[in-house]
């Protein structure tokens, strides 16, 4: 499982990262970044959707396997 942050859509609050660091940071330009490593721990991709879902702006979406 993978994420991707829509620059255009985020905002850069932080909420992502404060509820999974494991998967996003909050980059020098000030918008998040997902990591492109593949989330393989079951409560690291639980906390990521929990990330995805709280997005204000639902900037985050989680890339599918044909995208990969």
């Amino acid at each position: 499982m993978k994420f991707k942050v829509d620059k255009d859509s985020c905002i850069g609050c932080g909420a992502c990262a404060s509820i999974c660091d494991e998967v996003f940071e909050i980059k020098d330009d000030g918008y998040a970044e997902a990591t492109d490593k593949e989330i393989l721990d079951e409560e690291v991709k639980e906390n990521a959707i929990s990330a995805m879902e709280g997005c204000p702006t639902s900037a985050i979406r989680e890339v599918k396997e044909e995208e990969k």
